[in-house]
């Protein structure tokens, strides 16, 4: 429990930012692993939108500051390497 008047109120506050958050935060996973299932399915069209609205949700994220901009960066870059590994391997696999 906090001891003061100020104490209390950063504490009401920072649960009400919590909550606001984890709107964003949720949003930006879900998208993420719509994406990878899209990818392990094989459908690379639908995973190519999925990536788009998992990228723009981890950009929202890093500019209101719910996550850092290096873990948005770092999220968007594995994503989209699993990508790009899987559409390079069915090129190859159309060529063979």
């Amino acid at each position: 429990m906090p001891n003061t008047k100020s104490a209390a109120k950063r504490a009401r506050q920072a649960e009400k930012r919590r909550l606001r958050n984890r709107v964003y935060r949720s949003a930006a996973r879900t998208y993420i692993k719509k994406a990878e299932r899209l990818m392990a399915a094989g459908d690379l069209e639908a995973a190519a939108r999925a990536i788009g609205d998992a990228i723009s949700t981890l950009d929202r994220a890093a500019i209101k500051g719910i996550i850092h901009k290096n873990n948005a960066a770092r999220r968007k870059s594995r994503l989209m390497k699993k990508f790009n590994r899987l559409v390079k391997a069915r090129l190859e696999a159309a060529q063979a």
